[in-house]
């Protein structure tokens, strides 16, 4: 099993920064990725950055040039780096992890931007 604890979010102003955790332990195998994912209410999950374990990454269009995901390997955790966060960023974001023939969902961390 995978078990997966995301943090990170809180309150932030518009055009202000958070980073979000995504720690990872368990039954993690060397080929996998971790993807965040965020949701509003009523709306569909949407993909919003994911990383490799061979640190190959994408990111969905909205978030190009202000969101920046990595991953520290010896410590199982991958960051999402949000700047310039609007008030459309405001969701409950997920991480996903894939790998070894497990898939894991966090528990979600919420992300609120005042205008």
């Amino acid at each position: 099993q995978v078990h997966l604890v995301d943090s990170g979010g809180g309150l932030v102003q518009a055009g202000g920064s958070l980073r979000l955790s995504c720690v990872a332990s368990g039954s993690i195998s060397s080929i996998n990725i971790i993807t965040w994912y965020r949701q509003t209410p009523g709306a569909q999950r949407e993909l919003v950055a994911g990383i490799t374990h061979s640190g190959s990454t994408n990111y969905a269009d909205f978030v190009k040039g202000r969101f920046t995901i990595s991953r520290d390997k010896a410590e199982n955790t991958v960051y999402l780096q949000m700047n310039d966060l609007q008030p459309a960023d405001t969701a409950v974001y997920s991480c996903n992890f894939i790998g070894g023939g497990f898939r894991a969902w966090g528990q979600g961390t919420q992300v609120t931007v005042s205008s």
